[in-house]
């Protein structure tokens, strides 16, 4: 009976450590798998391919640097993002304002583990490239980020104007 319960708890510990971390994999491996959900946010909503008026090439450096790092767009437009990792580490993408990047920043710090994958988000894995297609429909001034914690907190930010019709 000893060996049958220290067995299930060993078991029952292990699903309890890789849950977690395959839930987190499952999650960068890109939100493509699942179907988009359509929610209008202060920096626009996500966009259909059919839809793409132009492609926009971001590099993810482990110099913790976007390139380019400044964006602009017309309102309305929807932007295709190929975003190439030519690290050794995980990157991400993330469009939102400053406060909401902020806030997203603070909790990856706290856990670091935490599952998320959003229309406006990419996760790149090493060496690899991704993609997200956005709809720019509201103006302003928005901001992208790295929110890997460290990430963002080394200054791995870049920023998007949106101009008005």
């Amino acid at each position: 009976m000893k060996q049958t319960t220290l067995s299930t708890l060993v078991l029952v510990a292990g699903l309890l450590v890789a849950g977690p971390v395959l839930a987190h994999s499952e999650a960068h491996k890109g939100h493509h798998a699942v179907a988009t959900v359509k929610e209008q946010k202060p920096w626009g909503i996500a966009g259909e391919a059919s839809q793409v008026d132009r492609t926009i090439e971001i590099r993810m450096t482990d110099q913790m640097r976007f390139t380019p790092d400044r964006l602009q767009f017309k309102q309305g437009e929807t932007i295709r993002f190929v975003h190439h990792n030519d690290g050794k580490i995980l990157h991400e993408f993330v469009i939102g304002t400053r406060e909401t990047l902020d806030e997203h920043a603070e909790a990856m710090q706290r856990f670091p583990g935490m599952e998320h994958a959003e229309p406006y988000m990419a996760h790149v894995a090493p060496g690899q490239s991704g993609e997200m297609i956005w709809t720019f429909n509201r103006a302003g001034e928005f901001d992208f980020a790295c929110l890997i914690a460290g990430h963002y907190q080394a200054g791995m930010v870049g920023t998007v104007q949106v101009l008005a019709d």
